[in-house]
């Protein structure tokens, strides 16, 4: 038997079969087309379905479970998308929705961040664990909270915002319309921010640096220089590590997980952001030398599938 997960993005829709034993046996994606009415979207992710088991030789009736993973506010205990701005749903019953085009019962939904933390819990970097977190790197910082086994969402299930954690007051503005978010100082974006800062530096005083050469600025851009001896890339480097090593810090010090797994972009530097990170995050964390036990932080292990994988499993 199989169980289906559903990633719904503001660009692409993408679903995949997944095995009893948590692997990813089959993926397909289709545009999202979010400037469309719901519903057209909705009869999209149907077909979808109906695709992948059509390919894999399967029906419907060999799927028990399907699940989506959905941006904005996702009511786990509705399955309505209660708001999502990039798709502009709101109040839209989306797991009921597709349930009718489908002919299907066993249908839930959570936010995306929140799909991936399960994805990494059940399958991932923190399986075999009953509390860790995860948070993603990307044009944003997302992140997702597992408590003895089950999603946290806060009573709303709009919580678990951990890239609006406000870590510099009257820092630099977020796109959420405040100010000294995580987010603006930890996701790649924050990053290609700080390396186009160091870079109109470096010109302005005739410093010399390999940034200044590039292309075009990357969030690898100032990492990739940093190994080859720049020192203004270090700067860079080491700036964003502080910041990053703060917001974990607060993590730890909120909610002891077992595991904090590291997802995203920026979490391609593999075990050397890791090692970067942990001496900061042991010195600002709550305990540290009297507590047995400190969280892990490790690389999330699922990349891009850990969305699919965690919504398959949520049913």
């Amino acid at each position: 038997m199989y169980r289906i997960g559903i990633d719904l993005g503001g660009t692409n829709i993408a679903a995949g079969l997944v095995n009893e034993s948590y692997e990813l046996v089959r993926k397909k994606s289709v545009p999202t087309g979010a400037e469309r009415p719901g519903e057209m979207i909705v009869a999209d992710m149907a077909e979808l379905c109906r695709n992948l088991c059509a390919e894999h030789g399967i029906t419907m009736a060999d799927v028990t479970a399907i699940g989506i993973a959905s941006p904005g506010v996702a009511n786990i205990n509705t399955g309505i998308v209660e708001y999502a701005n990039n798709l502009h749903f709101e109040n839209f019953p989306l797991a009921s929705l597709l349930g009718e085009k489908l002919g299907f019962e066993n249908i839930k939904i959570a936010n995306d961040a929140n799909a991936a933390a399960w994805g990494e819990a059940v399958a991932g970097a923190a399986k075999g664990t009953s509390n860790s977190v995860m948070i993603t790197l990307g044009t944003g910082v997302g992140g997702g909270i597992i408590i003895d086994n089950k999603i946290y969402t806060g009573f709303n299930c709009a919580g678990a915002e951990l890239g609006h954690i406000v870590i510099e007051v009257d820092g630099v503005p977020c796109s959420c319309g405040r100010h000294g978010c995580w987010e603006s100082y930890s996701s790649a974006t924050a990053l290609i921010r700080m390396t186009k800062e160091k870079i109109d530096e470096c010109r302005a005083t005739g410093r010399k640096s390999m940034m200044l050469d590039a292309p075009r600025v990357s969030g690898r851009l100032a990492c990739d220089c940093m190994r080859a001896g720049d020192e203004a890339a270090k700067e860079v480097y080491d700036k964003y590590i502080k910041y990053l090593a703060s917001g974990l810090a607060t993590i730890v010090n909120i909610f002891q997980p077992e595991v904090i797994s590291l997802g995203g972009g920026v979490s391609g530097e593999g075990q050397s952001l890791i090692d970067a990170l942990l001496p900061l995050v042991r010195a600002q964390s709550y305990g540290v030398g009297f507590v047995k036990d400190l969280p892990e932080l490790r690389i999330a292990k699922l990349g891009n599938d850990a969305g699919i994988i965690g919504a398959a499993l949520l049913g």
